[in-house]
């Protein structure tokens, strides 16, 4: 077996076999502190491996793995957070009970997160996206609170829907094909001449639409972040959302235009960024606050997917993946930072708040940033019409909800008493702010084809600076959201329809009771013969 294969393997075996290995007391005792392990295998594969790497592996067995350029950029990025983050774990979660049982879930999330980035075949596709789908129900709950079973529920629920809708749209683009385990690749690439086309496409956006959670099928987001512990809230945010972008990556034709169904998902992905904005600003907590950026971070990044998949540009599988590595690192640096910044005073707290600044403003697109590099990027693809404007906007929103997130994150630590986070939280948290800063740079002139020094042009600068003022000078005018914080609920639409249960019980029962009026048989004697006559008489009429 080649290293290459070897390598593949081992990104998904690995994390599978210390899960397994935890069915020892022995080394299920000593499981969290090896979490940080796990993920190397992945890490190395993105590295050093060439763009289409690959290996199959026989009966009984029938996996196809492959490497390519969006993967190990996903790969990469996902694997250096989860090894961060397992990191922090053993500090962060270290003698609390259900710890072991922790490291068991968090293990087979890992496994089946990372495996989606690179399998090719549509069994061990679904295979791997429903093992990260349910295995993450444990770090959702994993609390037992109230809340934690609630978003546990929830996120169960939209779960199991979005692997149903993947099933079917599987089984679909699987008709006619003469493999009983087709390639991704090949068959995506029939999908425009496929009769059964636009049923496939809405159930591939609407299943990655779950996972990546754009609206109205983001509720389990705000749900579930607040509710799950620090570094589980920074994998399900950084990583486990990109199950859905590759999935978009993987299944649509990029290499043939369909203009219907790309525009459509690119009104919904700014649709969703708008909307996580605006929703987020009504927030209080700062993770609350940072899931509804993550919903409104995925809605650009499926702007990005419908306007390529409009155009026809086979680029936009890289460029998606680019602006999801940004993603990935800076959200998962922000919510490890909380922990942090929650956990400091004095000195040490503003140094903290100042770094979270930063990672919070990339978002928005601060220049210089990861989140500059990543709009940048994309910005040609979008084009400068409309479509640009409403991107352009959502920059200014994000800047507004990054500014709130630091105003409300300052407030809870302001009487926090002179005292230092843990080195094993912090030493995670600077891996990853570093790795933010340092990867998008390096890897930006071979995905753009352009030059570094053109990020230092006057009209990059401007494009860039013009939505954060306008998002600033919002904030400052609302008196930074003060008067609205705590307005929406977390999980806004979900808890609506909850509130609405009670009337919509009257309305279940009085439509029984006119159904068992209906079915007497007076009543439904006079209803037949009225109609009889009304019949009788369109006919007479029209005769």
């Amino acid at each position: 077996m080649s290293a290459a294969s070897l390598l593949l393997a081992a990104t998904i075996l690995l994390p599978l076999a210390m899960a397994a290995g935890c069915l020892s007391q022995r080394f299920r005792a000593r499981a969290p502190a090896l979490l940080v392990l796990a993920p190397l295998p992945a890490m190395l594969a993105a590295l050093l491996l060439p763009d289409g790497a690959s290996a199959s592996f026989p009966v009984p067995f029938r996996m196809t793995l492959a490497l390519d350029r969006p993967g190990a950029i996903l790969l990469g990025g996902a694997a250096l957070l989860w090894s961060a983050a397992g990191a922090y774990t053993a500090s962060y979660m270290g003698g609390k009970p259900g710890t072991q049982g922790f490291a068991i879930w968090w293990l087979l999330t890992l496994a089946g997160s990372l495996g989606v980035f690179i399998v090719a075949d549509f069994a061990s596709f679904y295979l791997l996206f429903t093992l990260a789908s349910l295995s993450a129900y444990g770090l959702v709950a994993h609390e037992q609170t109230a809340g934690a079973k609630r978003a546990g529920v929830v996120y169960m629920v939209l779960a199991l829907l979005a692997e149903a809708f993947l099933l079917l749209a599987l089984v679909m683009l699987a008709t006619g094909s003469p493999d009983s385990n087709p390639l991704i690749r090949e068959t995506a690439a029939t999908l425009p001449a496929s009769p059964l086309r636009d049923g496939i496409v809405l159930l591939v956006i609407l299943a990655f639409a779950l996972k990546m959670g754009l609206v109205p099928l983001h509720v389990w987001l705000p749900l579930a972040h607040p509710a799950a512990p620090m570094p589980a809230s920074a994998v399900l945010s950084g990583v486990l959302v990109k199950a859905g972008v590759i999935g978009l990556i993987r299944f649509l034709p990029y290499e043939t235009a369909l203009p219907a169904w790309g525009f459509g998902l690119a009104v919904a992905g700014v649709l969703t960024a708008w909307y996580g904005a605006a929703v987020g600003i009504a927030q209080r907590r700062p993770k609350t606050i940072l899931a509804y950026s993550t919903v409104s971070q995925m809605g650009l990044v499926a702007a990005i997917a419908g306007a390529g998949l409009a155009a026809g540009d086979a680029g936009t599988p890289g460029l998606a993946a680019y602006y999801g590595l940004h993603h990935t690192l800076v959200k998962g640096a922000l919510f490890l930072a909380v922990g942090i910044a929650l956990a400091s005073g004095g000195l040490r707290l503003r140094v903290v708040l100042l770094l979270t600044g930063l990672l919070a403003l990339s978002l928005a697109g601060l220049p210089l940033t990861s989140g500059a590099l990543a709009k940048l990027a994309v910005k040609p693809m979008l084009g400068y019409g409309l479509l640009s404007l409403a991107v352009s906007l959502a920059a200014a929103g994000s800047t507004m909800l990054m500014l709130h997130f630091i105003a409300v994150l300052a407030r809870e630590t302001v009487q926090n008493p002179d005292a230092a986070a843990p080195k094993g939280q912090v030493i995670p948290f600077l891996a990853v702010l570093i790795a933010s800063f340092v990867l998008p740079w390096w890897l930006y002139p071979s995905l753009t084809g352009a030059a570094l020094a053109s990020v230092w042009e006057f009209a990059s600068f401007w494009k860039l600076v013009w939505p954060l003022l306008l998002g600033a000078a919002v904030f400052v005018l609302f008196r930074r959201f003060n008067g609205i914080a705590g307005a929406i609920p977390e999980g806004d639409i979900l808890v609506l329809a909850e509130r609405q249960a009670p009337r919509l019980s009257h309305l279940a029962a009085a439509i029984e009771r006119l159904d068992r009026s209906l079915r007497q048989w007076p009543v439904a004697g006079l209803l037949l013969i009225g109609l009889a006559i009304l019949l009788g008489g369109r006919f007479l009429l029209t005769s």
